[in-house]
């Protein structure tokens, strides 16, 4: 009990929900994109608040640049008046910082420890602007600068730099992310409940065709509708349909075997019956109950017999797929069958032999089932046992053959033998489950023919009638088997 419940368990753990596997596939990586979403937006926002202060820089370093000019005694001088100076520092959220340097690097005007540009760095044509990020007494800063020559023959460029702190900048980046994000922050339930809701939708022709299957009755096996549902779902109800198809012949098949074994071995039976009731009788001779009893016998083997081609043809028709497959040399199986059925053609005095080629010829086996293979051939034998009569006029000859076409390597099997024949028209009912020709006072069940048929077609194999001689007055029936070509 306890290695049940531990099973139930692990497959109560194992059991995964298609809705719940879609929606974790749909919301992990909005979840996941959610934070790459708003590093991205905070960088562009940081791109976005750059620019308009940037421009600003660069026409305050462009402004201070024109203050800069060379003096009579060929040396850089630089005046900035009065209202450009205050105009130039009167920000009120920033610090704004300027600094104009001479060819020689001496200080000009504006703060002294504002940090140089890179030693490295390509001075440029002159007064091109450029932008850098540095620090500033323990700030962050925006540093617009450009080089100026005035006299590019004799002097080293001039250098005019403007600095500003970042808060204005990260004020705005702020204002930019609020914007972006907080629809963000109500939009983001929103689509987790559209999602939601699209997948109840996109589920629900599933729920609706469980209920369809819920609602069937035992013994409907119609075919589910696989229109009204969607095309990725299509696949599994033609399977399903497939499968009740095949359900449906295999519940047909056990109706009919049992309604064919009730019909068939109620006339035995009920023969078996009376004579018991004869032998039973007071007053009956040892004469007749000798005969009852020879007739007890008979029914007895007529039953057995019936009963034994029944369980022939519901295996036939049974194994379908699930037969199991390997090499048959037919010739091989053909020997083993003749030598089944020799003392039984002896005592009815009929000559049984073989033709056609070696056990072990090329092309001569067969994929299939031995056990079925040899069901067909002995039926085939034991028919014409029983529908050839052996005369003193004329001996009973039957013949089986095995074949190998030299061509198309073919395999064919032919059971021949010289009885009244099969005419044409019955040529097709004697395939019939309990089919018997009329006019032939032979004792048999019907099901001899039928289960070579169901045999033959399992391994592809077609099978034909026809007469044995022709002539002015044919006779004899010929039984070919033809296998399909490997």
């Amino acid at each position: 009990m306890k290695s049940q419940g531990w099973n139930v368990r692990i497959f109560k753990r194992e059991q995964r929900s298609l809705f719940g596997e879609i929606l974790d596939w749909m919301l992990t990586p909005l979840l996941l994109l959610w934070p790459i979403s708003l590093a991205l937006t905070w960088l562009v926002a940081q791109g976005l608040a750059n620019k308009p202060f940037d421009r600003a820089l660069v026409y305050n370093v462009q402004a201070l640049a024109q203050q800069v000019r060379l003096g009579p005694d060929k040396k850089i001088d630089f005046s900035l008046p009065q209202p450009a100076s205050e105009l130039l520092r009167a920000d009120e959220t920033d610090l704004v910082y300027y600094q104009v340097r001479g060819a020689a690097g001496e200080h000009l005007s504006g703060e002294r420890d504002l940090p140089a540009p890179p030693a490295d760095q390509d001075k440029g044509s002159s007064y091109e602007v450029h932008i850098r990020d540095d620090e500033m007494r323990g700030l962050e800063v925006r540093v617009a600068y450009t080089w100026i020559r005035l006299d590019a023959k004799n002097q080293p460029p001039a250098l005019v730099q403007v600095a500003e702190t970042r808060e204005k900048r990260s004020v705005l980046a702020a204002e930019i992310i609020k914007g972006v994000m907080l629809p963000q922050f109500a939009l983001l339930p929103l689509a987790v409940l559209l999602v939601w809701l699209a997948l109840v939708r996109g589920i629900k022709p599933l729920s609706e065709l469980e209920e369809r299957i819920r609602e069937r009755k035992p013994d409907d096996l119609s075919p589910l509708d696989d229109k009204a549902v969607p095309m990725e779902v299509a696949p599994l109800v033609v399977s399903v349909n497939e499968l009740l198809e095949r359900l449906k012949d295999s519940i047909v098949t056990q109706k009919r075997f049992l309604a064919d074994a009730a019909h068939q071995l109620k006339t035995p039976l009920a023969g078996l019956r009376m004579q018991a009731d004869l032998a039973q009788r007071s007053g009956s001779s040892e004469e007749d109950l000798k005969k009852s009893l020879q007739q007890i016998g008979r029914a007895s083997v007529q039953a057995t017999h019936t009963v034994n081609q029944l369980l022939s043809l519901a295996r036939a028709e049974g194994g379908g797929t699930h037969v199991a497959q390997q090499s048959c040399d037919m010739v091989l199986l053909s020997s083993e069958v003749l030598q089944d059925c020799l003392p039984r053609a002896m005592d009815k005095g009929l000559d049984l032999g073989y033709e056609g080629v070696d056990p072990g010829t090329l092309g001569a086996q067969v994929q299939g089932n031995a056990t079925l293979l040899k069901e067909m051939l002995r039926n085939l034998v034991e028919n014409a046992m029983l529908y050839t009569p052996s005369t003193s006029e004329r001996q009973g000859v039957i013949t089986v053959r095995v074949l190998v076409d030299p061509y198309s390597r073919a395999l064919v099997m032919q059971v021949e033998d010289n009885g009244p024949g099969i005419p044409l028209p019955e040529r097709d009912l004697v395939f019939q489950p309990f089919y018997r020709a009329l006019g032939t006072n032979v004792d048999g069940s019907g099901l001899g023919l039928p289960i070579v048929k169901e045999i033959a077609q399992q391994h592809g194999a077609t099978v034909s009638i026809d007469y044995a001689h022709h002539g002015p007055t044919p006779h004899g029936a010929c039984f070919t088997l033809r296998f399909a070509t490997s």
